[in-house]
């Protein structure tokens, strides 16, 4: 960057990043509580995201953090194998990335099919729903979508009793009181004050609030200095990636990771026409990232959309609006810590509840439409099975309903028989691809061949035939040989190996 593109872009990526300092201080805090951890692992995940990845991202205007869609993933990472384990899954991860960007792996992130990407967006989005109505009213999240969902009764009617009411519906109040400012500054925003986010706004009117009235509800609770919340990564925890679970859990944390962070890139890149995303050098970029949350036990991280497109919305032209607002987070934390554990933690839930609604997509639903119906069965079947199941299993089907489709797509052949001018002799036409799939169709078909028949196989027209079809017809050449009938392959390629097999058995007839 030279000085004078510099000195011209200073102003505006300042405004920039104060703006997504505003956006990113809530949602760091809050994203850290649904994952089961302290808020200010959050925020040191949000400063390393600034100061470190906004500096070598290879998407120079997108903004990396804490992200909700790897909430529920982290959840039950920390709830089955505590919070030391994280920082070894993380660093594996971390590695994971930085491999595949550096052997250019990062257009391979992007062919993810979108209903996939989409469906899994949904189900984590339902799942934060779920978790965090139960932390807005101060209660602790229960392990799955379907006991969050379950026991919501119980805890609604645990904080709003006949009697002696507890403390639970003032932290319920002050909830959905950040949800509906949140919800009416999106729709009723001034224009001159179209930067301010509505999640800041929510949670310090909710926070003023609780502390004029001194309500009795959970606030934050951060540490007086930021180092107190570092946990370093033992090497003995290394040792612990031998377990075959944790192994998996990195891969499934790289991969969903790369593909938010790459989807999220490839989306900021149409809001703007500056420079163009690098993807190897930004999934590189994530990897070293997500490394340092691994050894400092942190969050990890991925590019995130709300506050990338914040920081395009507010006029930043270069990478300096990402590593500011880095650098606001880690002064605010350190100067006014305090100020931090004034926020009520059901204020917090409220963003994030309002967040997991957002995630949940339906114009994204209702345009998989124009593609067929499958895709759309597709992000249903993801996002059902992540709530009643788990991530890895919702990801896994929506992958395997997409090859699904593919192997179907792809074995389309039509097939039919026609009379040849010259008498006895008949055509087998095939267009498509002849798959295994098709054997049966083309068994069908080869059945209604009178004997005595000259078959002539044109395969000009199939993009490929596999060895199941190519079988198929040697068998029946073989076995209608003693009829007098003859099977003709019309393909320079194919037609001296199965003659000459045909051949050795009689199969072409007189």
């Amino acid at each position: 960057m030279n000085m004078t593109h510099f000195k011209a872009a200073l102003p505006r990526d300042l405004l920039a990043s104060v703006v997504v300092f505003l956006v990113a201080l809530p949602l760091c805090m809050g994203i850290a509580i649904a994952s089961g951890m302290p808020p200010a692992k959050g925020l040191i995940t949000g400063i390393v995201g600034g100061l470190l990845v906004g500096w070598l991202a290879g998407s120079p205007l997108q903004v990396s953090g804490p992200a909700a869609g790897l909430a529920v993933l982290v959840f039950e990472l920390v709830r089955q194998h505590g919070m030391a384990m994280l920082g070894p899954i993380l660093l594996l991860a971390g590695l994971l990335q930085l491999l595949a960007g550096r052997f250019r792996l990062g257009c391979w992130f992007r062919v993810t099919a979108p209903a996939v990407v989409y469906g899994m967006l949904a189900g984590i989005g339902v799942l934060i729903v779920l978790s965090q109505i139960h932390v807005m009213f101060d209660h602790s999240p229960l392990p799955s979508g379907l006991e969050n969902l379950l026991g919501f009764p119980a805890v609604l009617g645990e904080a709003l009793p006949v009697e002696n009411p507890g403390n639970g519906w003032q932290a319920g109040a002050l909830g959905l009181g950040t949800i509906a400012m949140m919800w009416g500054w999106e729709r009723c925003k001034p224009h001159a004050l179209r930067f301010v986010p509505g999640a800041l706004l929510g949670v310090s009117l909710m926070t003023l609030l609780s502390i004029g009235l001194a309500l009795p509800v959970r606030r934050v609770v951060v540490p007086d200095n930021l180092s107190e919340a570092i946990d370093w990564l033992q090497p003995v925890d290394l040792l612990a990636l031998a377990d075959p679970t944790l192994l998996v859990a990195a891969f499934a944390l790289a991969f969903i990771a790369s593909a938010e962070t790459l989807l999220s890139a490839a989306a900021v890149d149409r809001m703007h026409s500056g420079q163009r995303s690098d993807f190897d050098r930004e999934l590189s970029a994530q990897g070293v990232g997500n490394m340092i949350c691994g050894v400092l036990g942190a969050l990890p991280m991925t590019g995130v959309i709300v506050r990338s497109s914040a920081n395009v919305q507010a006029g930043a032209k270069t990478r300096l609006s990402a590593v500011f607002h880095g650098i606001w987070l880690l002064a605010f934390v350190v100067l006014l810590g305090s100020v931090l554990q004034q926020i009520p933690v059901a204020s917090l839930a409220g963003v994030l509840v309002f967040t997991g609604v957002k995630l949940v997509d339906l114009k994204a639903f209702r345009g998989l439409g124009r593609y067929g119906r499958m895709p759309m069965f597709t992000y249903a079947a993801t996002a059902l099975a992540i709530v009643f199941s788990d991530l890895l299993t919702g990801v896994l089907l929506g992958f395997a309903l997409t090859l699904v489709k593919l192997a179907l797509k792809a074995a389309r052949l039509k097939i039919s028989i026609a009379s040849l001018e010259k008498p006895g002799h008949m055509e087998l036409r095939l267009s498509g691809a002849a798959t295994f799939l098709k054997v049966p169709a083309l068994t069908q078909a080869l059945d209604g061949v009178p004997p005595g028949t000259t078959l002539h196989v044109p395969l000009a027209n199939l993009s490929y035939i596999d060895h199941a079809c190519l079988e198929l017809l040697e068998d029946w050449g073989r076995a209608n040989a003693g009829s007098g009938s003859r099977l003709m392959i019309e393909s320079r390629r194919l037609k001296r190996r199965v003659e000459g097999r045909l051949r050795t058995t009689g199969g072409l007839g007189a």
